[in-house]
């Protein structure tokens, strides 16, 4: 090989590099001049704009038609659901019911607990007071320290029970409440206004608004000839 023919076989060698340090990494070309390429998958290239599962906007979903038994069957479940609800609803109610009546008796029977026990003081409480009543129209001095310590422990026992919840009824010159007034007998009157008590022979008592016992009482009724007098003189006249 000449001079000549080496130094033309250096250039093409030159070149060839160059040429490849261009083009990279790549595919090597096949003898055509075009680069070797994976082959596609299979089903083809996905489509971007599709939407997934491979179903287009304008395909429809089928539905299965439901044989009449099967339609019947769901109405009756439908039925039988409405009615369950319907009884929890119920129950629901009752048992909201119970807990407040549950919790209104509790209370009830919180606050009526010591009624028994009030009943049974309630007669002691009218002897200490009968007690001091009779100490106090005698005039020895004797009798004055018995009415003083009667009177000193019949203050104690009024202050306990009524913390118990115990309250007198007062029905002197207050009109006649058969809620809370027992009459014993009536009296004719000018000096109170008829039905009300013109005296209180016993005290009455209750337990907050419960009633224990109530107060024995005298109750006015007008007078026989005023009541003769005010009803002829409210009578029409017969004269012509």
């Amino acid at each position: 090989m000449t001079k000549s023919d080496k130094h033309k076989t250096s250039r093409q060698d030159t070149k060839d590099l160059g040429a490849h340090s261009q083009t990279g990494p790549g595919p090597k070309p096949t003898e055509g001049g075009t680069p070797n390429l994976p082959p596609p998958p299979e089903g083809g290239i996905p489509n971007p704009s599709s939407p997934p599962g491979g179903r287009t906007p304008n395909e429809t979903l089928t539905t299965t038609a439901l044989s009449p038994d099967q339609l019947e069957q769901l109405k009756a479940k439908a039925a039988k659901a409405d009615e369950h609800w319907d009884r929890l609803l119920r129950t629901a109610a009752e048992l909201d019911n119970f807990r407040k009546r549950a919790a209104r008796d509790r209370q009830d029977a919180l606050r009526m607990a010591n009624e028994n026990l009030l009943q049974k003081l309630i007669p002691v409480l009218d002897n200490f007071e009968g007690a001091l009543a009779a100490a106090g129209k005698s005039q020895s001095e004797h009798a004055q320290s018995l009415q003083s310590g009667v009177a000193m422990i019949c203050s104690q026992l009024k202050a306990a029970l009524a913390e118990a919840g115990l309250e007198e009824i007062d029905a002197t010159n207050q009109p006649f409440d058969p809620n809370w007034h027992e009459a014993i007998s009536q009296v004719e009157t000018d000096d109170a206004p008829e039905g009300h008590v013109v005296q209180q022979l016993r005290k009455g008592y209750k337990l907050r608004e419960r009633l224990l016992r109530p107060a024995s009482v005298v109750v006015a009724r007008k007078p026989a000839d005023k009541a003769t007098s005010d009803a002829a003189g409210n009578a029409p006249s017969l004269k012509p």
